[in-house]
């Protein structure tokens, strides 16, 4: 699934990268936060934001630092992650 999540993240606006991009660097952020770290428009994060859940690469979540607010986070594991044999313990063993 992550070859074709890369190929759909490819098809999608410059905005919706950047969204996924600044995502994927500070972890998950609210929309707010979002907007003030990638400089773009609330209405741009938003559209943005919208392509990223439709294809199943962001998913949103309760803020509970305040309820009005909703919690932004990718959805997908790196591949070194997700099997473990690139690890430093890994190869220690």
């Amino acid at each position: 699934m992550a070859e074709s999540t890369a190929e759909d993240i490819s098809d999608l606006p410059p905005s919706a990268k950047l969204v996924f991009k600044v995502l994927e660097y500070n972890g998950p952020m609210t929309q707010k936060g979002i907007v003030q770290e990638s400089m773009l428009s609330a209405r741009t994060v938003r559209y943005a934001l919208e392509r990223l859940e439709n294809i199943d690469v962001v998913v949103e979540d309760v803020y509970f630092a305040d309820a009005r607010q909703n919690l932004y986070e990718i959805t997908t594991e790196s591949p070194v992650e997700a099997d473990g044999a690139d690890s430093p313990a890994a190869a220690d063993d």
